[in-house]
């Protein structure tokens, strides 16, 4: 008996937006959905101080980043930063993080990338500092599949190169990995796509811990995590979405 179905093209296809419908989201800024994924990400437990950084790389090259002096659940976009191929600043009132070198050694290594997140969320940063990767225990664990390496050779806090050269290179082709004694690396091919595979290692670390320290559990086989797991191309259907207006009731101040 299949445990899941998940959700398949064919359903994707069903819950593709119809002519007619209300709009999921107003028109905004490249800039203003940055500040976004960085008010959403927050609630999931990307909270670590003014720690962490998204880029978000532009068809002409350019960078979207937050800025290193404002924690997550601050910053609007008005203080997104526009950084160059090399991480320079070219607009913006900010500072960029000392630690860019490993967002743009990524995008230059990975062109399926455009979206990098580093940080030290809550949960993801328990695993990573016990060095293993968590079981899946549940279907929403499982909505993203693949490897989660474990990065164990931590050297610094990515201010130099050939640090943050050790962690790509540990991630390799994978979607995502825990940095051991650090946090987390996640790269995507959009906004939509990260926030889905941040927001399922969240909850996955999340809940492994709490069963875990529950005396444990059963943990799903790979053949059960690939049915569960969701064609992450757009990510989940319409999930950044709800949660991106959700901080927009909250602040709509964060559009400008």
């Amino acid at each position: 008996m299949q445990k899941f179905e998940g959700i398949n093209e064919q359903m994707l296809r069903q819950f593709a937006p119809r002519p007619g419908q209300r709009t999921l989201l107003p028109e905004m800024s490249e800039q203003a959905k940055v500040a976004l994924m960085c008010r959403v990400l927050f609630k999931e437990g990307w909270n670590e101080h003014i720690a962490g950084h998204i880029t978000h790389r532009l068809p002409n090259g350019n960078i979207l980043a937050n800025p290193w002096e404002l924690a997550w659940d601050e910053v609007c976009a008005r203080d997104i930063l526009t950084l160059d191929g090399q991480g320079q600043v070219i607009e913006g009132d900010w500072n960029i993080t000392p630690a860019i070198h490993l967002h743009i050694q990524l995008h230059d290594r990975r062109p399926d990338v455009q979206v990098v997140l580093h940080h030290h969320p809550h949960w993801s940063g328990l695993w990573a500092s016990m060095g293993r990767a968590p079981p899946v225990y549940d279907q929403s664990s499982a909505y993203v599949a693949g490897e989660l390496p474990v990065h164990d050779e931590y050297g610094d806090t990515f201010r130099e190169a050939d640090t943050s050269l050790a962690a790509i290179k540990a991630l390799g082709d994978a979607k995502w990995a825990l940095l051991a004694n650090h946090g987390t690396l996640i790269v995507a091919r959009d906004l939509r796509q990260a926030h889905l595979r941040a927001a399922t290692l969240e909850w996955r670390c999340m809940r492994a811990w709490q069963v875990e320290s529950a005396g444990g559990g059963a943990a799903l086989s790979e053949e059960e995590i690939a049915k569960a797991g969701i064609a992450d191309d757009n990510g989940m259907p319409f999930l950044f979405e709800a949660m991106a207006r959700r901080e927009l009731r909250a602040d709509p101040t964060i559009l400008d």
